[in-house]
Protein backbone atom coordinates (compact mmCIF):
# COMPACT_ATOMS: atom_id res chain seq x y z
CA UNK A 1 0.00 0.00 0.00
CA UNK A 2 1.43 3.39 -0.97
CA UNK A 3 1.42 6.62 1.00
CA UNK A 4 -1.05 8.03 -1.51
CA UNK A 5 -3.49 5.18 -1.04
CA UNK A 6 -3.29 5.25 2.74
CA UNK A 7 -3.35 8.79 4.04
CA UNK A 8 -4.00 8.89 7.79
CA UNK A 9 -2.54 12.38 8.38
CA UNK A 10 -4.43 15.29 9.91
CA UNK A 11 -5.41 18.50 8.10
CA UNK A 12 -2.65 20.58 9.69
CA UNK A 13 0.03 18.17 8.49
CA UNK A 14 -1.26 18.31 4.93
CA UNK A 15 -1.38 22.11 4.97
CA UNK A 16 2.32 22.56 5.64
CA UNK A 17 3.72 24.25 2.55
CA UNK A 18 7.10 23.61 1.03
CA UNK A 19 8.86 26.49 -0.63
CA UNK A 20 10.23 26.14 -4.12
CA UNK A 21 13.32 28.13 -4.94
CA UNK A 22 14.76 26.20 -7.85
CA UNK A 23 13.06 23.74 -10.13
CA UNK A 24 14.06 20.40 -11.52
CA UNK A 25 14.87 20.11 -15.15
CA UNK A 26 16.81 17.87 -17.44
CA UNK A 27 20.58 17.85 -17.33
CA UNK A 28 22.48 20.32 -19.47
CA UNK A 29 26.09 20.37 -20.54
CA UNK A 30 27.91 23.51 -19.39
CA UNK A 31 31.43 22.19 -19.22
CA UNK A 32 32.60 25.33 -21.04
CA UNK A 33 31.67 27.30 -17.93
CA UNK A 34 33.81 25.29 -15.53
CA UNK A 35 36.16 27.55 -13.58
CA UNK A 36 39.78 26.43 -13.49
CA UNK A 37 39.75 26.12 -9.71
CA UNK A 38 36.98 23.51 -9.55
CA UNK A 39 38.39 20.39 -7.84
CA UNK A 40 38.77 17.24 -9.86
CA UNK A 41 36.00 14.91 -8.76
CA UNK A 42 37.47 11.55 -7.75
CA UNK A 43 35.83 9.39 -5.12
CA UNK A 44 37.90 9.63 -1.96
CA UNK A 45 39.00 6.31 -0.47
CA UNK A 46 38.36 7.44 3.09
CA UNK A 47 37.76 10.51 5.19
CA UNK A 48 40.69 12.89 5.54
CA UNK A 49 39.34 15.33 8.09
CA UNK A 50 38.90 15.17 11.84
CA UNK A 51 35.53 16.84 11.30
CA UNK A 52 32.51 14.85 10.19
CA UNK A 53 30.05 15.65 7.47
CA UNK A 54 26.56 15.68 8.99
CA UNK A 55 23.53 14.07 7.37
CA UNK A 56 20.40 15.38 9.09
CA UNK A 57 17.11 13.55 8.56
CA UNK A 58 13.75 14.87 9.72
CA UNK A 59 10.88 12.41 10.02
CA UNK A 60 7.97 14.78 9.44
CA UNK A 61 4.48 14.02 10.67
CA UNK A 62 5.44 13.05 14.21
CA UNK A 63 6.60 9.47 14.08
CA UNK A 64 5.45 6.93 16.65
CA UNK A 65 8.75 6.24 18.39
CA UNK A 66 7.24 3.48 20.50
CA UNK A 67 6.53 1.52 17.32
CA UNK A 68 10.03 2.10 15.96
CA UNK A 69 11.77 1.21 19.22
CA UNK A 70 9.45 -0.81 21.42
CA UNK A 71 9.61 -0.46 25.23
CA UNK A 72 8.60 -4.09 25.70
CA UNK A 73 9.91 -4.07 29.27
CA UNK A 74 7.14 -1.68 30.33
CA UNK A 75 3.89 -3.64 30.88
CA UNK A 76 1.82 -0.47 30.50
CA UNK A 77 2.90 -0.30 26.86
CA UNK A 78 0.75 -3.36 26.23
CA UNK A 79 -2.10 -2.10 28.43
CA UNK A 80 -2.36 1.13 26.45
CA UNK A 81 -2.07 -0.46 23.02
CA UNK A 82 -4.14 -3.64 22.90
CA UNK A 83 -4.03 -3.89 19.07
CA UNK A 84 -0.99 -1.78 18.02
CA UNK A 85 1.65 -3.04 20.47
CA UNK A 86 4.56 -4.99 19.00
CA UNK A 87 4.83 -8.39 20.77
CA UNK A 88 7.78 -9.00 23.08
CA UNK A 89 10.87 -10.72 21.65
CA UNK A 90 10.02 -13.81 23.71
CA UNK A 91 6.32 -13.84 22.88
CA UNK A 92 4.77 -17.23 22.26
CA UNK A 93 3.76 -18.29 18.78
CA UNK A 94 5.18 -17.73 15.34
CA UNK A 95 3.98 -14.18 14.70
CA UNK A 96 6.08 -11.09 14.26
CA UNK A 97 7.75 -9.74 17.39
CA UNK A 98 10.28 -7.17 18.52
CA UNK A 99 14.00 -7.74 18.05
CA UNK A 100 15.68 -7.17 21.41
CA UNK A 101 18.23 -4.38 21.71
CA UNK A 102 18.64 -4.99 25.43
CA UNK A 103 16.39 -6.38 28.16
CA UNK A 104 13.88 -3.50 27.87
CA UNK A 105 13.83 -2.11 24.31
CA UNK A 106 13.59 -3.71 20.89
CA UNK A 107 13.32 -2.82 17.23
CA UNK A 108 9.99 -3.49 15.62
CA UNK A 109 10.32 -5.91 12.65
CA UNK A 110 10.27 -2.92 10.31
CA UNK A 111 13.42 -1.51 11.90
CA UNK A 112 15.30 -4.83 12.05
CA UNK A 113 17.51 -4.02 9.00
CA UNK A 114 19.36 -1.61 11.31
CA UNK A 115 20.55 -4.40 13.61
CA UNK A 116 23.99 -4.69 11.91
CA UNK A 117 24.64 -0.97 12.50
CA UNK A 118 23.47 -1.30 16.09
CA UNK A 119 25.54 -4.43 16.75
CA UNK A 120 28.59 -2.75 15.22
CA UNK A 121 28.28 -0.04 17.84
CA UNK A 122 27.65 2.65 15.21
CA UNK A 123 23.98 3.32 15.94
CA UNK A 124 22.76 5.04 19.09
CA UNK A 125 19.07 5.01 20.02
CA UNK A 126 17.90 7.86 22.24
CA UNK A 127 14.48 7.39 23.82
CA UNK A 128 12.00 9.57 25.72
CA UNK A 129 13.60 12.55 24.01
CA UNK A 130 12.25 15.56 22.16
CA UNK A 131 11.62 19.27 22.45
CA UNK A 132 10.73 20.98 25.72
CA UNK A 133 8.04 22.86 23.78
CA UNK A 134 4.72 21.28 24.69
CA UNK A 135 2.98 22.12 21.44
CA UNK A 136 1.42 19.22 19.63
CA UNK A 137 1.13 21.33 16.49
CA UNK A 138 3.12 20.00 13.53
CA UNK A 139 3.98 23.49 12.38
CA UNK A 140 5.14 24.87 15.74
CA UNK A 141 6.93 21.74 16.91
CA UNK A 142 8.85 21.26 13.67
CA UNK A 143 9.75 24.92 13.41
CA UNK A 144 11.10 25.12 16.96
CA UNK A 145 13.21 22.01 16.46
CA UNK A 146 14.56 23.31 13.16
CA UNK A 147 15.52 26.74 14.52
CA UNK A 148 17.06 25.16 17.62
CA UNK A 149 15.15 27.20 20.19
CA UNK A 150 11.60 26.47 21.37
CA UNK A 151 8.89 29.03 21.92
CA UNK A 152 10.78 31.97 20.42
CA UNK A 153 9.28 33.19 17.14
CA UNK A 154 12.05 35.78 16.80
CA UNK A 155 14.59 33.12 15.83
CA UNK A 156 14.47 32.67 12.07
CA UNK A 157 17.69 30.88 11.12
CA UNK A 158 18.21 27.15 11.51
CA UNK A 159 20.56 25.45 13.97
CA UNK A 160 22.51 23.80 11.18
CA UNK A 161 22.67 27.06 9.25
CA UNK A 162 24.17 28.82 12.30
CA UNK A 163 26.67 26.00 12.69
CA UNK A 164 27.85 26.50 9.12
CA UNK A 165 28.04 30.26 9.62
CA UNK A 166 30.28 29.92 12.67
CA UNK A 167 32.77 27.29 11.58
CA UNK A 168 35.60 27.45 9.07
CA UNK A 169 34.70 25.74 5.79
CA UNK A 170 36.21 22.33 5.24
CA UNK A 171 37.31 23.65 1.83
CA UNK A 172 37.69 27.38 1.42
CA UNK A 173 37.05 27.23 -2.33
CA UNK A 174 33.97 24.99 -2.19
CA UNK A 175 30.96 26.56 -3.98
CA UNK A 176 28.54 24.37 -2.04
CA UNK A 177 28.83 23.71 1.70
CA UNK A 178 25.38 22.35 2.42
CA UNK A 179 22.25 21.28 0.62
CA UNK A 180 18.73 20.23 1.36
CA UNK A 181 17.54 17.32 -0.75
CA UNK A 182 14.29 19.21 -1.07
CA UNK A 183 12.57 21.62 -3.43
CA UNK A 184 12.69 24.43 -0.84
CA UNK A 185 15.42 25.32 1.62
CA UNK A 186 14.72 23.54 4.95
CA UNK A 187 14.43 25.84 7.96
CA UNK A 188 17.23 23.84 9.59
CA UNK A 189 19.68 25.15 6.97
CA UNK A 190 18.50 28.77 6.80
CA UNK A 191 21.41 31.12 7.40
CA UNK A 192 24.05 28.70 6.20
CA UNK A 193 26.54 30.14 3.70
CA UNK A 194 26.75 28.48 0.31
CA UNK A 195 23.66 26.44 1.03
CA UNK A 196 21.04 25.48 -1.53
CA UNK A 197 17.92 23.35 -1.89
CA UNK A 198 18.74 20.68 -4.47
CA UNK A 199 16.02 18.03 -4.71
CA UNK A 200 18.03 15.84 -7.05
CA UNK A 201 21.77 16.57 -7.43
CA UNK A 202 21.88 14.38 -10.54
CA UNK A 203 19.94 16.89 -12.65
CA UNK A 204 20.30 20.19 -10.83
CA UNK A 205 20.07 23.21 -13.09
CA UNK A 206 18.16 26.44 -13.46
CA UNK A 207 14.48 26.28 -14.35
CA UNK A 208 13.00 26.78 -17.78
CA UNK A 209 13.62 25.15 -21.13
CA UNK A 210 16.45 22.65 -21.20
CA UNK A 211 17.44 23.80 -24.68
CA UNK A 212 18.44 27.24 -23.41
CA UNK A 213 19.69 26.33 -19.92
CA UNK A 214 23.38 26.49 -20.86
CA UNK A 215 23.03 29.90 -22.48
CA UNK A 216 21.03 31.30 -19.58
CA UNK A 217 23.47 29.89 -17.04
CA UNK A 218 26.36 31.47 -18.91
CA UNK A 219 24.52 34.80 -19.05
CA UNK A 220 23.85 34.59 -15.31
CA UNK A 221 27.49 33.95 -14.50
CA UNK A 222 28.83 36.69 -16.80
CA UNK A 223 26.35 39.40 -15.90
CA UNK A 224 26.25 38.92 -12.16
CA UNK A 225 29.99 38.47 -11.63
CA UNK A 226 30.63 42.28 -11.60
CA UNK A 227 27.71 42.91 -9.21
CA UNK A 228 28.20 43.79 -5.59
CA UNK A 229 28.15 41.10 -2.93
CA UNK A 230 26.22 39.13 -1.87
CA UNK A 231 24.49 39.19 -5.27
CA UNK A 232 27.64 38.25 -7.16
CA UNK A 233 28.63 35.54 -4.71
CA UNK A 234 25.19 33.97 -4.71
CA UNK A 235 24.94 33.95 -8.49
CA UNK A 236 28.41 32.50 -8.95
CA UNK A 237 27.95 29.93 -6.19
CA UNK A 238 24.77 28.72 -7.88
CA UNK A 239 26.27 28.45 -11.36
CA UNK A 240 29.46 26.90 -10.01
CA UNK A 241 27.41 24.39 -8.03
CA UNK A 242 25.55 23.40 -11.20
CA UNK A 243 28.88 22.89 -12.93
CA UNK A 244 30.34 21.00 -9.99
CA UNK A 245 27.43 18.57 -9.61
CA UNK A 246 27.49 17.79 -13.32
CA UNK A 247 30.99 16.42 -12.86
CA UNK A 248 29.80 13.81 -10.35
CA UNK A 249 28.51 10.59 -11.84
CA UNK A 250 25.39 10.21 -9.71
CA UNK A 251 23.59 7.90 -12.13
CA UNK A 252 26.58 5.57 -12.38
CA UNK A 253 27.44 5.63 -8.70
CA UNK A 254 28.26 2.13 -7.39
CA UNK A 255 27.71 1.60 -3.64
CA UNK A 256 30.27 -0.48 -1.78
CA UNK A 257 30.17 -3.31 0.78
CA UNK A 258 27.11 -4.83 -0.87
CA UNK A 259 24.92 -1.86 0.02
CA UNK A 260 21.57 -1.82 -1.80
CA UNK A 261 19.56 1.39 -1.51
CA UNK A 262 15.76 1.14 -1.85
CA UNK A 263 14.35 2.54 -5.07
CA UNK A 264 12.11 4.88 -3.06
CA UNK A 265 12.66 8.63 -3.08
CA UNK A 266 14.27 8.49 0.35
CA UNK A 267 16.50 5.58 -0.58
CA UNK A 268 17.71 7.38 -3.68
CA UNK A 269 18.24 10.60 -1.71
CA UNK A 270 20.64 8.78 0.63
CA UNK A 271 22.34 7.20 -2.38
CA UNK A 272 22.90 10.67 -3.83
CA UNK A 273 24.20 11.87 -0.47
CA UNK A 274 26.68 9.00 -0.42
CA UNK A 275 27.93 9.84 -3.91
CA UNK A 276 28.28 13.49 -2.99
CA UNK A 277 30.18 12.77 0.24
CA UNK A 278 32.56 10.38 -1.48
CA UNK A 279 33.20 12.95 -4.19
CA UNK A 280 34.84 15.01 -1.44
CA UNK A 281 34.01 18.40 -2.92
CA UNK A 282 33.65 20.26 0.35
CA UNK A 283 30.01 19.55 1.24
CA UNK A 284 29.64 19.60 5.02
CA UNK A 285 25.92 19.09 5.61
CA UNK A 286 23.06 17.29 3.88
CA UNK A 287 19.49 17.58 5.08
CA UNK A 288 16.61 15.35 3.99
CA UNK A 289 12.98 14.86 4.90
CA UNK A 290 11.17 11.58 5.25
CA UNK A 291 7.48 12.37 5.62
CA UNK A 292 4.12 10.71 6.09
CA UNK A 293 4.41 9.64 9.74
CA UNK A 294 1.15 11.27 10.88
CA UNK A 295 -0.69 8.03 11.65
CA UNK A 296 -4.05 8.88 13.22
CA UNK A 297 -5.84 5.82 11.81
CA UNK A 298 -5.04 2.24 10.78
CA UNK A 299 -1.41 2.81 11.67
CA UNK A 300 -0.33 -0.72 10.76
CA UNK A 301 3.00 -1.08 12.63
CA UNK A 302 3.09 -4.79 11.69
CA UNK A 303 2.94 -6.24 8.19
CA UNK A 304 -0.28 -8.16 8.83
CA UNK A 305 -2.17 -5.33 10.57
CA UNK A 306 -4.31 -2.95 8.48
CA UNK A 307 -2.09 -3.35 5.43
CA UNK A 308 1.10 -2.61 7.35
CA UNK A 309 1.31 1.08 6.40
CA UNK A 310 3.78 2.09 9.11
CA UNK A 311 5.61 -1.23 8.89
CA UNK A 312 6.38 -0.49 5.24
CA UNK A 313 7.48 3.04 6.05
CA UNK A 314 9.81 1.71 8.75
CA UNK A 315 11.22 -0.85 6.31
CA UNK A 316 11.99 1.84 3.74
CA UNK A 317 13.60 4.06 6.37
CA UNK A 318 15.68 1.30 7.97
CA UNK A 319 16.78 -0.26 4.68
CA UNK A 320 17.94 3.11 3.35
CA UNK A 321 19.84 3.88 6.56
CA UNK A 322 21.31 0.36 6.65
CA UNK A 323 22.53 0.77 3.07
CA UNK A 324 24.09 4.13 3.90
CA UNK A 325 25.79 2.58 6.93
CA UNK A 326 27.24 -0.26 4.87
CA UNK A 327 28.24 2.01 2.01
CA UNK A 328 29.68 5.02 3.83
CA UNK A 329 30.28 4.27 7.51
CA UNK A 330 31.16 0.60 7.75
CA UNK A 331 34.48 -1.02 6.92
CA UNK A 332 38.09 0.04 6.52
CA UNK A 333 37.23 2.75 3.97
CA UNK A 334 34.69 4.50 6.15
CA UNK A 335 34.05 8.18 5.82
CA UNK A 336 33.77 10.75 8.57
CA UNK A 337 30.00 11.10 8.65
CA UNK A 338 27.47 11.49 11.45
CA UNK A 339 23.79 10.89 10.74
CA UNK A 340 21.09 12.29 13.02
CA UNK A 341 17.39 11.38 12.77
CA UNK A 342 14.66 13.26 14.66
CA UNK A 343 10.94 14.03 14.41
CA UNK A 344 8.78 16.89 15.67
CA UNK A 345 7.03 14.88 18.40
CA UNK A 346 5.96 11.36 19.33
CA UNK A 347 2.48 9.90 19.53
CA UNK A 348 0.09 9.24 22.41
CA UNK A 349 1.09 6.36 24.65
CA UNK A 350 -2.35 4.88 24.15
CA UNK A 351 -3.92 4.01 20.83
CA UNK A 352 -7.12 5.74 19.72
CA UNK A 353 -10.38 4.22 18.53
CA UNK A 354 -9.29 3.89 14.89
CA UNK A 355 -6.18 1.79 15.52
CA UNK A 356 -3.97 4.85 15.22
CA UNK A 357 -2.20 7.21 17.58
CA UNK A 358 -2.63 10.97 17.99
CA UNK A 359 -0.08 13.73 18.52
CA UNK A 360 2.06 13.20 21.60
CA UNK A 361 5.30 14.34 23.17
CA UNK A 362 8.29 12.09 23.98
CA UNK A 363 9.86 10.24 21.07
CA UNK A 364 12.87 8.37 19.83
CA UNK A 365 15.90 9.81 17.99
CA UNK A 366 18.97 8.23 16.44
CA UNK A 367 22.62 9.06 15.82
CA UNK A 368 24.85 6.97 13.59
CA UNK A 369 28.56 7.11 12.81
CA UNK A 370 31.93 5.56 13.59
CA UNK A 371 32.51 8.10 16.35
CA UNK A 372 29.06 7.70 17.88
CA UNK A 373 28.93 5.72 21.13
CA UNK A 374 26.28 3.39 19.78
CA UNK A 375 25.10 -0.15 20.31
CA UNK A 376 22.83 0.93 23.17
CA UNK A 377 19.62 2.74 24.05
CA UNK A 378 20.26 6.02 25.86
CA UNK A 379 17.64 7.43 28.21
CA UNK A 380 17.66 9.91 31.02
CA UNK A 381 15.67 7.42 33.06
CA UNK A 382 12.64 5.77 31.46
CA UNK A 383 9.64 7.81 32.71
CA UNK A 384 7.18 4.91 32.47
CA UNK A 385 3.86 4.52 30.72
CA UNK A 386 1.54 4.08 33.71
CA UNK A 387 -1.22 6.69 33.51
CA UNK A 388 0.14 8.64 36.49
CA UNK A 389 3.55 8.92 34.83
CA UNK A 390 2.33 10.24 31.50
CA UNK A 391 2.48 13.90 30.54
CA UNK A 392 -1.06 15.30 30.69
CA UNK A 393 -2.18 11.74 31.36
CA UNK A 394 -1.56 10.69 27.76
CA UNK A 395 2.02 11.08 26.55
CA UNK A 396 5.49 9.71 27.13
CA UNK A 397 7.39 12.41 28.99
CA UNK A 398 10.38 14.15 27.42
CA UNK A 399 13.22 13.50 29.87
CA UNK A 400 16.11 14.31 27.53
CA UNK A 401 16.23 17.50 25.46
CA UNK A 402 17.09 16.51 21.89
CA UNK A 403 19.49 19.46 21.76
CA UNK A 404 21.77 17.66 24.22
CA UNK A 405 22.41 15.08 21.51
CA UNK A 406 22.76 17.62 18.71
CA UNK A 407 25.00 20.00 20.68
CA UNK A 408 27.43 17.24 21.63
CA UNK A 409 27.66 16.21 17.98
CA UNK A 410 28.14 19.81 16.82
CA UNK A 411 31.05 20.32 19.21
CA UNK A 412 32.71 16.91 19.19
CA UNK A 413 32.08 15.67 15.65
CA UNK A 414 31.60 18.88 13.65
CA UNK A 415 34.36 20.78 15.45
CA UNK A 416 32.30 23.80 16.40
CA UNK A 417 32.47 25.06 20.01
CA UNK A 418 30.04 27.95 19.37
CA UNK A 419 27.12 26.16 20.96
CA UNK A 420 25.59 29.30 22.44
CA UNK A 421 25.18 30.61 18.91
CA UNK A 422 23.98 27.38 17.35
CA UNK A 423 21.47 26.78 20.18
CA UNK A 424 20.63 30.20 21.66
CA UNK A 425 19.92 30.45 25.41
CA UNK A 426 20.49 26.75 25.92
CA UNK A 427 23.13 25.07 28.08
CA UNK A 428 23.48 21.51 26.85
CA UNK A 429 24.42 18.56 28.98
CA UNK A 430 26.65 16.10 27.18
CA UNK A 431 25.28 12.56 27.54
CA UNK A 432 28.10 10.45 26.13
CA UNK A 433 26.62 10.45 22.63
CA UNK A 434 30.05 10.64 21.01
CA UNK A 435 33.19 8.63 21.56
CA UNK A 436 36.15 10.36 23.15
Amino acid sequence: MTDHQHDPGCQEYHSLARRDFLTLAGGVGISALLPAWLPKVVLAQSANSSRDVIVSIFLSGGTDGMSLVVPFGDPDYYTGRPTLAIPRPDAAGTGARAVALDNFFGFSPGMAPLMPAYQAGDLLVVHATGSVDTSRSHFDAQRYIEVGKPQDPRVTGGWLGRHLATVTPLRSEAPLRALGLTSGLPQTLVGGPKTLPIPNPANFTIGGSGSTSAARTQWLAQNYAPAIDPVADNALDSTNTIALLQRINFSGYAPTNGAAYPTSGFGQALRSAAALIKADVGVEAVHAFNGGWDTHATQGPLADLDGGFMHNKMLDLSRALAAFHADVIQGTTSYGVTVVIISEFGRNARENGTRGTDHGRGNVAFAMGRKIAGGRVLTNGWPGLARENLEAGQDLRVTLDHRDMLAEIVQNRLGNPNLSVVFPDFTPRFRGVTKV
